[in-house]
């Protein structure tokens, strides 16, 4: 029989993490239904969060699990064709779902490296195939239409990939609290630290959006790279509001400003800073040229071949479609840790993405339709991968359109 390792972990904080998804993450309004994403492993949280949606006044939630050794078993007797299909239906009916007012959860606490020992091109023909099918629902995502969020479970796997020096249960109980120190949850009120802190982020994304910069040039080791910014851009932070009317916290937890760059305004070299843990698979040593936008240039130490696939998905992926800002001296980058979980380590740094920009990141971002996003520079593509760049060697100065320049960050901190 399989350990319960859940007992490792402490039942008062994973009830604030699972009070802080619904209210401050979701914001869950009463009679609203929930599409809840989640792996197996993270049943005694997912109980919690329905628990608390239903308190919440939840209308139906549905819960879609999946499972590792289920995954495994499709790579090791799958037939090859198998890897070109995705469950088309069910996203379908989760694009439904949400055109019918649906919010949607997902938990993350799958085994980073799940897939490190499995075929590169048939990781990346299935990753292909589930963006392919992910795009109904994707779209309502990425253009805000509902309230989401995603919150994380330290599942054993994940915890002795973070901590390998320790034993498999001091290593879940160790990432329990460094998840719940990261999310806020570690004192007495919870949902007041997180108004706070989006207080704060307010701060940074209306600094900047009071700017105007027309670009942003980071500079550091193996850096030089112009990311022009899009069109009636607007940054964004912490809590946004969905389409729907609904104030939301998509990230638990969230250190960051970001908005839309230009998808042909990029220019100049980059390389990552922290590894990148894409679909089970570890991307390490990244470093890209872009040219008018575009990707045309790439290197990895580590999943070259996965790298080039994910860039290969479509003509969007090799360009961008979100620059974020970081500060090193965030409560993640602070903790030194490094998470394998890109919802963590983004957090930890700043970050572009390939693939499909958000259109909340325009001014009157919720009335433009597809075309009038592209026409400003929003990007478009099955889709969207963030990947670290920022360090305490990093600088970033906004450029305003006279060419004139200030500074943003200087060795990794904001200057202002």
């Amino acid at each position: 029989m399989q350990a319960d390792y859940s007992k490792m972990i402490d039942p008062l904080k994973l009830d604030s993490l699972a009070k802080v998804a619904v209210k401050v993450g979701l914001g869950l309004e009463k009679g609203q239904d929930l599409v809840l994403t989640a792996p197996i492993v993270a049943l005694p949280f997912v109980r919690r969060i329905v628990a608390e949606a239903y308190k919440a006044g939840a209308g139906v939630i549905t819960p879609i699990f999946s499972d590792e050794e289920l995954t495994i078993a499709r790579f090791h007797h799958a037939s090859d064709m198998s890897f070109d299909r995705a469950a088309d239906w069910l996203y379908e009916g989760m694009a439904k779902a949400y055109t019918n007012g649906a919010a949607r959860l997902a938990v993350s606490s799958n085994n980073p490296l799940l897939l490190a020992g499995e075929d590169p091109a048939r990781v990346a023909r299935l990753n292909k195939a589930t963006s392919i099918a992910y795009q109904p629902a994707l779209e309502k995502i990425s253009g805000f239409h509902i309230n989401w969020n995603i919150v994380s479970y330290p599942a054993p796997a994940w915890a002795s990939l973070v901590f390998p020096d320790l034993s498999i249960v001091e290593a879940t109980r160790a990432l329990a609290e460094a998840i719940f120190a990261a999310s806020r949850v570690d004192n007495d009120d919870p949902i007041a630290a997180w108004a706070d802190h989006n207080r704060q982020l307010k701060k940074r994304s209306t600094w900047l959006n009071d700017q105007r910069f027309s670009a942003m040039h980071f500079s550091g080791p193996g850096t030089d790279l112009t990311i022009g910014l899009a069109d009636d851009h607007e940054w964004q932070s912490g809590a946004s509001i969905a389409r729907n009317g609904i104030t939301c916290n998509p990230n638990i937890p969230t250190e960051e400003v970001f908005t839309t760059p230009h998808a042909y305004r990029v220019e100049g070299y980059v390389r990552s800073t922290k590894p990148l843990s894409h679909q089970g698979t570890l991307i390490d040593g990244i470093s890209v040229r872009f040219e008018k936008g575009r990707v045309v240039e790439t290197y990895a130490a580590k999943g070259e071949a996965v790298l080039n696939e994910l860039l290969d998905t479509d003509e969007g992926a090799r360009r961008l479609g979100e620059v974020a800002l970081v500060p090193d001296s965030s409560p993640i980058s602070a903790s030194r840790l490094l998470f394998y979980n890109t919802l963590f380590d983004e957090n930890a740094a700043c970050h572009i993405a390939f693939g499909q920009c958000y259109s909340k990141c325009f001014r009157d971002g919720v009335s433009l339709n597809a075309e009038e996003i592209a026409s400003r520079g929003g990007n478009r593509s099955f889709v969207h991968v963030d990947w670290m760049i920022g360090s305490d060697s990093i600088d970033i100065d906004g450029i305003r359109a006279d060419g004139s320049r200030v500074f943003v960050f200087r060795k990794g901190e904001w200057a202002i």
